[in-house]
């Protein structure tokens, strides 16, 4: 008998330990139940805003999708996941300049602007921007990039690291030059 209840214990001690082992969880599963997942308020296809000032067109705004934040978030923001591409006018109303990429955030309540991955903007001189990060102040009407950037223009191309510009794109100092190549020389 006292061989049988060894078994026996020697089977119970078995099973205990198979349902410990086997009821181990993730300790992240376990905090990740009680958070909030969070939703945009409102989301679009095919958007086209307008931003006008005294009744003067100054932005225009397209994206193909956009889905906007603004209800259980520290920060609202809108997103453009699927890119963006945007249109400044002058005090005219003539476009002056243009704005495209793959990707793009507005943080609403700072004003500003971030957009990613194939970024291209272009000037009313024709003057072309690539890079692959740009950050928009719409308050201080000032771009900037501490990624890589390429200017071209009709007389030369310019490489560098980092940029600050006006949001116009007619004024801009590139941080650390890294190489330039003239390509419109007149003597040739």
């Amino acid at each position: 008998m006292s061989i049988l209840k060894n078994i026996l214990c020697l089977v119970v001690v078995l099973i205990v330990s198979m349902l410990f082992y086997s009821c181990e969880t993730d300790r992240n599963e376990v905090m990740a139940i009680g958070k909030k997942v969070v939703m945009p308020s409102q989301t679009g296809k095919d958007i086209t805003l307008l931003y006008s000032d005294s009744t003067i067109l100054k932005i225009k705004l397209q994206a193909p999708q956009m889905q906007m934040y603004d209800k259980n978030v520290k920060q609202r923001i809108t997103i453009m996941p699927k890119g963006l591409f945007v249109i400044f006018y002058d005090d005219k109303g003539k476009e002056s300049t243009t704005l495209k990429a793959n990707y793009g955030v507005r943080y609403e309540d700072t004003k500003r602007m971030e957009v990613k991955y194939n970024v291209e903007v272009v000037n009313a001189k024709g003057d072309k921007l690539n890079t692959e990060h740009l950050i928009w102040d719409e308050q201080k009407k000032k771009i900037t990039s501490d990624a890589f950037v390429k200017i071209t223009t009709a007389k030369e191309i310019i490489m560098g690291k980092g940029l600050e510009a006006n949001q116009d794109f007619t004024q801009y100092e590139i941080k650390e030059i890294t190489g330039s190549i003239n390509i419109g020389d007149e003597n040739l």
